[in-house]
């Protein structure tokens, strides 16, 4: 039985994606998450979160990924394949892809404008087990049933910057 829904973001992830939007089998993605960066809108929760019994951030302060472009399965639609690694735990880890396209924006540094600069949109879908990372950590409720599902959808919304 379940509850609720809890919803966290990371507010610091860099990386990279080598993406022709003619030749999408060659693209691959790169990223790096700092796990200390996990907001999910309560401090308590939070806190718990980065500690020991679930992303152990003080032994293992980054998440990666790193995968390939498999294969085209839909217009702008794509399946990548590629390696998560949680807690220093990496398994394979598949992501639907869209490609929302590109378009040039406005580029200010030090109130200059420097641009445009092409910028990419991406949002990407997937699953995981927190038990394949060695996140087991959980507590049963009064009425039956556990505090903490297996299940963790990924939803990714990234956005690219084209480098010359």
């Amino acid at each position: 039985m379940m509850v609720t829904w809890v919803r966290g973001a990371f507010k610091n992830v860099h990386g990279k994606i080598e993406f022709d939007p003619d030749n999408p089998t060659r693209g691959s993605v790169e990223v790096d998450i700092d796990a200390g960066e996990l907001w999910s809108g309560d401090q308590p929760r939070d806190d718990h979160l980065k500690n020991a019994a679930f992303l152990d951030v003080e032994n293992h302060p980054k998440i990666t990924y790193r995968g390939d472009i498999e294969s085209v399965v839909g217009e702008n639609r794509f399946r990548v394949r590629g390696s998560l690694t949680i807690r220093g735990v990496t398994k394979p880890t598949v992501l639907e892809v869209d490609y929302l396209g590109q378009w040039a924006t406005p580029w200010w540094e030090d109130g200059e404008d420097k641009g445009p600069r092409v910028r990419a949109g991406f949002e990407a879908k997937g699953e995981i087990n927190r038990q394949d990372f060695g996140i087991s950590w959980n507590g049963d409720l009064e009425r039956g049933g556990v505090v903490v599902g297996d299940r963790v959808f990924l939803l990714i919304d990234a956005e690219a910057i084209l480098e010359d």
